[in-house]
């Protein structure tokens, strides 16, 4: 494959940063007119499982982009020629903050692996939904990742996520309540029952608030679905509360999961090097079999009931299809992508329907959750 053998090396003589940079910025140049997008999406995008409904929404496929690739909507438009079923832009916070020190970006590659500590990085939630009113919205669905500013108190987070949420609103299919980033101080404090309760509570309050407003100024009465991302580093007492407060204030969906804390499966990296990177949320293959293992857990605990995005350690058909056996309706990549290049969601959606086609499942959905009843 042209990406593997030519294209990663390249990018992977540059600082992680760097690269990531560059990579947007690249799309951006390269798939900026419309006629260039069109040609792209005709060569990767795929939709063998027919519309899938999600969370009231209608995705053309069920390999998304996770959250923290195009943290700032940069290259949306461009992202979505690539064949995903849906983009997560973000995290934003409601004020604009430059994020750690540099570096915080660390490839493991012996691990097919991340380490990033970056802080929710981002330009703020204004910016965002200036650049995509100006910019216009990708074709497909749009997720948009709402965090904690760091300069605002744990105490003071609800008003902050509200700010965030009413800036973005209008411009998101779905938002994500991001609670569990492992990079910025306390933030996984929000996962606590209290906390947590409080926050989805206030959030759904003022979606239904801005849905009446809408209707009674002519416009179209549009609940957005609220999601909300959790870590791995959960034992099952705090998966079965999570469930409690998910139910109780009607959240439509949770992604699962985020980064991990935990170094102890890298079995390549040596320890020196593990060491040296210091502290930071590890990504990619060896957050795969806890990802699946947290997925399975929320499906059993909640009996099917809300929905799950499966994400972490996802890099070809059979990961993604470990994710949707243990109760993800939708799956994204982020470590993946940067590992396996642009063509990854058209190579995971062929992967799948062979697999689908192969276990004998008429549709995608009865596969959701089969080994996890």
């Amino acid at each position: 494959m042209l990406y593997r053998s030519l294209v990663r090396p390249v990018l992977f003589r540059l600082a992680p940063e760097t690269a990531h940079e560059f990579a947007l910025h690249t799309l951006t140049i390269a798939l900026k007119p419309e006629g260039a997008r069109r040609l792209v999406a005709r060569r990767l995008q795929r939709a063998p499982f027919g519309q899938l409904e999600r969370f009231g929404l209608s995705f053309s496929n069920p390999v998304g982009l996770a959250a923290g690739f195009d943290k700032n909507g940069a290259a949306a438009r461009e992202l979505a020629a690539l064949g995903f079923g849906f983009l997560e832009v973000g995290t934003v916070t409601h004020l604009a903050q430059p994020g750690n020190p540099q570096p915080r970006l660390f490839r493991l590659p012996q691990d097919r692996a991340l380490i990033n500590r970056q802080g929710f990085n981002n330009e703020g939630a204004a910016a965002l939904a200036a650049r995509l009113e100006r910019r216009g919205r990708p074709d497909c669905v749009l997720g948009i990742n709402i965090g904690k500013s760091r300069a605002v108190e744990l105490a003071d987070a609800t008003a902050d996520y509200l700010a965030s949420f009413e800036i973005v609103r209008p411009h998101a299919d779905y938002i994500t309540i991001n609670v569990s980033s492992p990079n910025t101080p306390n933030l996984r404090e929000l996962q606590r029952a209290d906390a947590l309760a409080e926050l989805l509570d206030a959030l759904q309050k003022r979606n239904g608030e801005l849905s009446l407003r809408a209707g009674r100024d002519g416009a179209q009465a549009r609940r957005v679905p609220l999601l909300v991302k959790v870590a791995p580093d959960l034992e099952t007492r705090d998966l079965e509360m999570i469930i409690d407060v998910a139910r109780r204030t009607g959240i439509d969906g949770i992604i699962a999961t985020n980064t991990t804390t935990a170094r102890e499966n890298l079995s390549n990296t040596p320890a020196s090097v593990v060491s040296a990177i210091g502290a930071g949320g590890l990504s990619g293959a060896p957050l795969g079999a806890r990802s699946t293992e947290v997925i399975r857990a929320l499906y059993r605990l909640s009996r099917g009931t809300i929905r799950i995005i499966g994400v972490g350690g996802i890099f070809n058909a059979a990961d993604a299809w470990e994710k949707i056996c243990a109760g993800a309706s939708l799956v994204q990549l982020y470590t993946g992508f940067i590992y396996e290049g642009v063509t990854a969601a058209r190579d995971i959606n062929e992967g799948l329907a062979e697999i689908l086609r192969r276990e004998g499942f008429r549709t995608l959905d009865e596969a959701v959750g089969c080994r996890a009843k």
